[in-house]
């Protein structure tokens, strides 16, 4: 503890007389200075005894009124006034200004040199800076060993409310709280909330510090490394900070930014190793599933399997993985989850068959139909043939073998739309002559399999009519309607989506 005005008065080999302000005697005092200059205020910090044998506190009342107003207001922690030399006694009008500011002022008697007090607050202050460096090393210690304990961050926290008689909060990068001790401290995390955002902001590691209840602080400081946050500490208690607060907290910081970037650096090789087995078991390695799984210590569900291919926002695609995670856990059975293709790619156990999700807007996801371990190459092709039909259509779950859709969907592309433009222009130009409907005249034949009479019957022509236009066609194009593959090329050109929705308008 620093020394006080309180502990000098106690110190008998001193024998000060406390005059005025002994309700402030509890100040701390941070240094001694002797001053015999009228104004020593700009050579202050606030805080220091101040010395003096009154050879300048001036000769009017008013001198010395302004005198003791000055010292208050500059927050020195207290007045000594030595007499016997310049002063047979303290003036009254010092002692009265100092009563009514609460201001310390107490005589030092001729036999008491200044350098006795100032050798008393010297060991004080080296016996505290003593005391703080070795409860600094002992808390780093406790805090080491807790950070590198088992539950690691969640100990740390509780150790260093304890250590600040206060509370302690983890949060995680995107400001959800992880951690807080004690646990009946939560109310107090939940006005953080805009003073992380601001913190989101700046730099780390950068702080705030906000007023608490009682004369107490709050700290909220974010932690991480290389201006990239990895997470949040709160602090808080009813008191005002000392200075081992602080090197606490800062032990503490330090701790909580190494364990939180170990954490992602684990986290980001497991889902490396996570996407390194997707690989292998979906594209087709030759090693079995069980003996992948085996050299990279990782679990599959026991097949069959449903492979799910899903993107869109990321929020939205790690919530809808998660999800399918925990149904997996619950049914008893592990999920495969991790990145390839630019696509979060999920390896299910049959039994947890994907949703819909009605609340994850921009989602696209693909999903494969069982397949054993062993065609899990299979499995992938499937899920991203899914995938490809949902982006098409907008779907949010497509399953193949359900509703994939067929080929058609697939369509839906700039290229294919000025291919099919490209095909059927010459066939557009006549008809916009008005010379007869080719167009629509190829499409019913195409639609008929090339049944006459049918297709007459749905245009409303003589078959005669209808015979006449797809010999018309087939000169303009170029190409005879016996080969399959005009036949096929057409067919597709006039079922392109932009061709249907020009057809149904």
């Amino acid at each position: 503890m620093p020394p006080t005005l309180a502990s000098l008065v106690r110190a008998p080999a001193l024998d000060l007389r406390v005059l005025a302000g002994k309700g402030g005697l509890e100040r701390e005092v941070r240094w001694v200075h002797t001053s015999e200059l009228a104004d020593p205020t700009p050579y202050l910090e606030g805080g220091e005894l101040l010395l003096t044998t009154g050879m300048k506190l001036g000769r009017s009342n008013a001198e010395r009124r302004a005198y003791v107003e000055r010292l208050a207001a500059a927050e020195v922690a207290g007045l000594g006034i030595g007499v016997g030399l310049s002063l047979d006694r303290v003036p009254a009008v010092i002692v009265e200004v100092a009563e009514v500011h609460g201001f310390p002022v107490f005589e030092v008697p001729r036999p008491t040199p200044f350098i006795a007090i100032s050798k008393v607050v010297s060991s004080a202050l080296a016996a505290e800076q003593y005391e703080t460096v070795t409860t600094g090393f002992a808390v780093q210690q406790e805090l080491t060993r807790a950070a590198a304990g088992r539950e690691g961050p969640a100990t740390l926290i509780r150790r260093l409310a304890a250590r600040l008689d206060g509370w302690a909060a983890l949060y995680d990068a995107d400001g959800t709280l992880r951690q807080v001790a004690p646990a009946t401290a939560r109310p107090r995390t939940d006005g953080l909330r805009a003073d992380i955002e601001k913190l989101r902001g700046m730099p780390a590691p950068s702080s705030a510090s906000l007023p608490g209840i009682e004369g107490g602080r709050v700290v909220v400081q974010s932690l991480g490394a290389e201006r990239r946050i990895s997470g949040f500490l709160a602090v808080g208690t009813d008191r005002p900070p000392r200075t081992a607060d602080r090197q606490t907290l800062g032990t503490a910081a330090s701790l909580l930014t190494l364990a939180l970037e170990q954490s992602r650096v684990s986290a980001d090789a497991a889902a490396r190793m996570r996407t390194a087995l997707l690989r292998l078991l979906l594209t087709g390695e030759r090693a079995t599933p069980a003996e992948l799984a085996h050299d990279i210590a990782a679990d599959l569900p026991p097949g069959p399997w449903r492979v799910l291919v899903a993107t869109g926002p990321e929020q939205a695609v790690a919530a809808f993985a998660e999800r399918l995670c925990a149904r997996a856990v619950r049914a008893g059975a592990p999920a495969l989850a991790g990145e390839l293709g630019g696509a979060t790619v999920l390896v299910l156990p049959e039994s947890v068959e994907p949703v819909e999700p009605a609340d994850l807007p921009g989602l696209i996801a693909g999903v494969s139909g069982p397949v054993e371990p062993v065609a899990a190459a299979d499995g992938y092709r499937q899920a991203l043939g899914a995938h490809a039909v949902g982006l098409r259509s907008e779907k949010a779950l497509t399953v193949h073998g359900q509703d994939a859709g067929g080929l058609l969907p697939l369509l839906d592309g700039d290229a294919v739309h000025a291919w099919a433009e490209q095909l059927l222009a010459p066939l557009r130009a006549h008809d916009a002559g008005g010379r007869g409907d080719l167009i629509g005249s190829l499409r019913a034949w195409l639609a008929r399999h090339g049944q006459w009479d049918a297709a007459a019957g749905d245009l409303g022509v003589h078959r005669h009519t209808l015979r006449y236009r797809i010999r018309r066609a087939e000169e303009i194009l170029g190409r005879t309607l016996d080969d399959p593959d005009t036949r096929a090329e057409l067919w597709f050109a006039l079922r392109d989506p932009s061709e249907v929705r020009e057809d149904k308008s």
